[in-house]
């Protein structure tokens, strides 16, 4: 069984830390190496970076502050935003970062994540889901959640698996900065489906939206914003919880 992850996540918008509801009405949150650092002392077991605005800016994840952080941390560190080549992977990994994760680019074209999958190992290759429930299913949306396709997001997150991705962070757009607890439905089917980690994100609001997501879905970890940027849930109060619930967490 492996032990569950507490994760937390940085949204990066023109170099700082942001935060929005349902990823609209963006505020700022703070200096995203300071979090950094602080989220290593906290004891968060992995530190995930998207640059949310890369891919409608049509530009490269922001690279320097990468590497920045990288000199900065010693936990594993995923990064995404705006990544669309096996080149660029490459170079955010040369840069520091431990793991890259592919979102729009894969769903305009899913071979990306066998091309990641082959030069830098499985194991690096993260594919980020965002869905949406509308009309009774749920849908793969891209370009930072404006655009809804035609992918439902059970099909999807076989195919990633198939591909050679060695994670999925899915995040549920309904549920995305509510605080009222990660989306169990959609997150219990992915996570039974596949047979990769599956990162659950959107909606973390209280220590026991994580004991549930642990105990009512296979997740292997859950993900985290605001909750932790604000200091509204501290992480080692969170681990110590979920330690008392026999949840067995790094």
């Amino acid at each position: 069984m492996l032990k569950k992850r507490v994760i937390a996540c940085m949204d990066i918008q023109n170099g700082e830390v942001v935060k929005g509801v349902n990823f609209l009405d963006i505020q700022r949150a703070g200096n995203p190496i300071a979090l950094a650092k602080r989220y290593v002392v906290e004891g968060a077991d992995e530190l995930v970076f998207l640059d949310i605005t890369a891919t409608i800016e049509n530009r490269k994840t922001l690279i320097g502050l990468v590497n920045e952080i990288a000199s900065q941390i010693n936990i594993p560190f995923t990064v995404g935003g705006g990544i669309s080549t096996r080149e660029q992977a490459i170079d955010l990994v040369r840069a520091g970062a431990d793991k890259v994760s592919v979102n729009s680019a894969a769903i305009k074209r899913p071979e990306l994540i066998q091309e990641i999958a082959q030069a830098l190992g499985s194991q690096c290759a993260v594919v980020a889901i965002d869905t949406k429930y509308e009309e009774g299913e749920w849908w793969v949306y891209s370009a930072g959640g404006r655009i809804k396709t035609e992918l439902k997001t059970i099909d999807w997150a076989k195919q990633v698996a198939s591909l050679g991705a060695g994670e999925i962070l899915l995040t549920s757009m309904n549920n995305d900065g509510t605080k009222a607890g990660f989306a169990l439905d959609i997150t219990a089917e992915i996570a039974k489906t596949v047979n990769i980690p599956v990162i659950a994100s959107g909606g973390a609001g209280a220590v026991e939206h994580f004991s549930q997501v642990f105990t009512q879905t296979q997740a292997t970890g859950a993900l985290a914003a605001s909750i932790f940027h604000y200091g509204e849930v501290s992480i080692p109060e969170l681990k110590q919880v979920l330690k008392t619930n026999n949840i067995s967490v790094r």
